[in-house]
């Protein structure tokens, strides 16, 4: 598909949508049929979506690793379009022991078999991003990013980044990789912004910074409005979403923020990619920033 340079954004040397769909939803409780998951990515991909966040620990059960992966790759496989600039970026380092818990391992040994079994189920011969999804108090981070590093270096993966970091696990890691992190994802949303100080180092970096659960969370993004009355008022007042109203927020923030939205239902993508077309002002902006 031919992207809009108007509503792209870069992660490394990749051009990509400024908004991503976050495929966590289509995997974990509560996850709707597959029918609706691979409606759900097609419509993102008709939309002019094309970057895709997953992880090797987007599942259910114990037995069902990689579920979200193996879903995406169906879904890309089964489109009638090209998708041959679509950005699959997953993740290693968390575990789903199967009971509702997540679990770290960020040993080196780990993150190899991870990422050789998320090349596998994604059916590709290098990963487009691979992130080390969160730092494991059990492991020396500097180890973690170093297996990262490895698969890089290896060829196994095309770029690296890291997840859930602070400021100075951001340096750490850009030091590691060799001046070759290309990018920072973590939870930011109207609710969440103590990552500030981490979306202002990645701007300062030129390195994009990807917020998490932008809307406040799967269960709780229909709630935003009602939770944060100046995203309510002024989205009423231009005719849109509180949901939209937040991305174009977080886009107007940084030319470096690329937003993954989770999404399970084809109108909530739709919505979300709709932000692309609205322009905030520097006041509405400050408004937000403040409220």
């Amino acid at each position: 598909m031919a992207a809009d340079t108007n509503k792209t954004r870069r992660i490394g040397d990749v051009e990509v949508s400024a908004i991503g769909l976050g495929a966590m939803p289509m995997s974990i409780e509560g996850r709707p049929d597959e029918a609706r998951s691979i409606a759900t990515i097609h419509a993102a991909l008709d939309a002019g979506i094309t970057l895709i966040d997953t992880a090797d620990a987007y599942h259910l059960t114990a037995t069902d690793d990689g579920h979200n992966e193996s879903l995406i790759a169906k879904a890309l496989a089964s489109y009638g379009g090209d998708t041959s600039d679509v950005l699959v970026a997953t993740k290693g380092g968390h575990l789903r022991p199967g009971d509702g818990s997540w679990t770290l391992d960020g040993s080196p040994k780990h993150i190899a078999e991870a990422a050789e079994a998320s090349l596998k189920r994604l059916g590709v011969e290098a990963i487009g991003l691979y992130q080390f999804h969160r730092p494991d108090p059990k492991t020396p981070y500097e180890d973690s990013v170093g297996a990262i590093r490895d698969l890089l270096d290896a060829g196994k993966i095309r770029m690296a980044g890291i997840s859930n970091a602070n400021p100075a696990q951001i340096k750490q890691a850009q030091e590691i990789l060799g001046g070759r992190l290309v990018s920072v994802q973590n939870q930011f949303s109207p609710a969440f912004r103590s990552s500030e100080p981490e979306l202002e180092l990645c701007d300062s970096l030129g390195i994009a910074f990807l917020p998490w659960s932008p809307l406040g969370g799967i269960s709780r993004a229909g709630e935003l409005g009602a939770k944060h009355p100046a995203f309510h008022t002024l989205a009423e007042e231009l005719g849109v979403s509180p949901q939209r109203l937040t991305l174009a927020w977080m886009l107007a923030k940084s030319p470096y923020v690329i937003p993954i939205p989770g999404s399970s239902r084809p109108e909530t993508i739709r919505d979300s990619y709709a932000a692309l077309d609205l322009q905030l002002t520097a006041d509405q902006v400050a408004t937000l920033d403040a409220a």
